[in-house]
């Protein structure tokens, strides 16, 4: 059976995620912004934490493990490229090295490019990837550590997997993604659709994350810099996509 996926809000803009195996009563909290949510959220379905994957080293991800930890130990996984960076790890990790939760078999990816050493987590019997701060919905992380091409890489890495994929970031930036994107890639119906869905979900507090990989294939810009459209409006008609991604980037660092 698939495993049962939560979003946790915390703090002002992050999520966390639970992921529950029904099966063996596994159950995976994905990144630790703050603990109080994630054991809140533990407490009301009855769940016990048995592993904490980190995607990357950020204090927004990683702040609420101690407190976390003291509640309900849990085995650490994180990359092996951060672990200098991250909390001590019981297991590090590198691009091709499975996971498991339960019954389901997690694979490791290198998404560097917003950080040297982000790794998502993907469970291809669940349909789900955990991407935190590299793929988001309708957007991408800033470039912070490594460069323009490494997250253009990474993102088509990314955008590879089965469309039918559920993308789990890390952040509630949706709305503010969608304003950019449409400066972008203004004549595109589904990005204009999916911008009014997104402003409804957010005038009633309701989360824009997950995503689905299908429709960010449709309407994310970071993932459309081979789009002849985009790269028109851009300037930028047959660049290397490279290029156009980093365009995309910049314009977006300045939005």
């Amino acid at each position: 059976m698939a495993l049962q996926i939560l979003t946790i809000p915390c703090l002002s803009d992050n999520y966390a995620y639970l992921a529950h195996d029904p099966d063996t009563g596994a159950t995976a909290a994905i990144d630790v912004p703050e603990a109080a949510p994630i054991l809140q959220a533990l407490e009301n379905n009855g769940w016990t934490l048995s592993h904490v994957l980190l995607t990357h080293h950020h204090w927004d991800h990683i702040d609420g493990l101690d407190d976390l930890l003291k509640s309900a130990p849990a085995r650490v996984i994180g990359a092996a490229a951060d672990a200098h960076r991250l909390p001590p790890l019981d297991q590090a990790v590198q691009e091709g090295d499975t996971i498991r939760i339960g019954t389901q078999t997690g694979h490791v990816m290198d998404v560097s490019g917003h950080t040297i050493g982000h790794v998502a987590f993907h469970f291809p019997g669940s349909r789900a990837v955990f991407t935190a701060d590299s793929l988001m919905a309708l957007g991408c992380g800033r470039v912070f550590e490594g460069t323009m091409a490494q997250m253009h890489a990474s993102l088509r890495k990314l955008a590879a997997l089965p469309p039918e994929t559920v993308v789990c970031s890390g952040h509630e930036y949706t709305q503010a993604n969608a304003k950019f994107a449409l400066t972008i890639d203004p004549e595109n119906p589904a990005l204009r659709s999916r911008a009014k869905e997104i402003d409804a979900a957010r005038a009633t507090g309701r989360p824009t994350v997950p995503s689905l990989l299908a429709e960010e294939l449709a309407t994310n810009p970071f993932l459309r810099a081979g789009d002849p459209a985009i790269q028109s409006r851009l300037g930028l008609s047959g660049t290397d996509q490279t290029k156009v991604f980093a365009e995309i980037r910049s314009r977006k660092d300045r939005f």
